[in-house]
């Protein structure tokens, strides 16, 4: 398994922490006074979806430039 698909299984299994965290905020939210750390179980997961989403969004772009240069 190479870095790329062990990236993209990461994203995809923080993916569903995210929208576990998201509905246990959401179900949170309609009680009376909310945890703050309740809001950070969507956080957490949040930045590390950008960081893999970033990378897996750039990787093309780097890849072709890479093969383009002698």
């Amino acid at each position: 398994m190479n870095w790329s698909n062990a990236i993209r299984q990461v994203h995809r299994w923080v993916s569903i922490a995210f929208t576990i965290g998201v509905i246990i905020n959401i179900a949170a939210m309609t009680q009376t006074q909310p945890a703050f750390w309740i809001g950070l179980l969507a956080l957490v997961p949040l930045i590390v979806l950008l960081a893999t989403g970033l990378y897996l969004f750039a990787r093309p772009y780097l890849t072709r430039t890479a093969k383009a240069q002698p």
